[in-house]
């Protein structure tokens, strides 16, 4: 496939990302309790502390998972709600992809559970720094209120591929997708 064909592919799967998937944020079941499920900070997920190795079901899970206004992830059914241990964010976005629409760049991001989503206004980036360690801690928004950690290989492409613009007297990393600039940190 060639290398326009692949990021028109790319641009449409992020466009239709989250068609046909189930209507969470519609169902308003009774908490019915926690689950012993933790997605741990590498994006793997365990159930009563096993690693969950079926790709498929860990897709399953993805799914129907939701979070809450109280902060809380759930799995959600039309008749059940499960409360989850989610360590960082439920999902890990594993790849980068620089693509243009309309002339303007686009930033296309693949999950580990394959999601695919464009950065923009509606999929803002943000980027957490940990004050003792000064470590950035990089988020995408996925759907509803589910992110995904951009994971560091990814990262370091967003911080490659910046601008270096001055702010407050500072050089400062943007990264420009879909008309929405996002501060990505302090250049040293």
């Amino acid at each position: 496939m060639p290398a326009d064909d692949m990021m028109q592919s790319l641009l449409k799967a992020a466009e239709s990302a989250g068609d046909g998937l189930p209507p969470v944020e519609k169902w308003n079941p009774e908490h019915c309790g926690t689950m012993d499920l933790v997605i741990r900070r590498d994006g793997s997920w365990w159930h009563e502390g096993r690693r969950i190795t079926r790709d498929r079901l860990v897709k399953l899970f993805a799914r129907i998972l939701r979070k809450d206004d109280d902060g809380v992830h759930y799995l959600v059914t039309p008749v059940e709600k499960q409360a989850v241990t989610v360590e960082t964010a439920p999902f890990v976005a594993v790849r980068v992809d620089r693509a243009a629409e309309n002339g303007e760049p686009v930033l296309v991001f693949t999950t580990n559970v394959g999601d695919v989503v464009a950065a923009g206004p509606d999929h803002p980036i943000r980027v957490e720094t940990d004050p003792e360690t000064g470590e950035p801690e990089p988020f995408i928004l996925i759907r509803g209120r589910l992110e995904a950690l951009i994971n560091r290989p990814a990262f370091y492409e967003l911080v490659e591929n910046a601008d270096i613009r001055e702010e407050r007297g500072r050089k400062t990393l943007f990264v420009r997708s879909k008309g929405v600039d996002f501060k990505l940190g302090e250049a040293e």
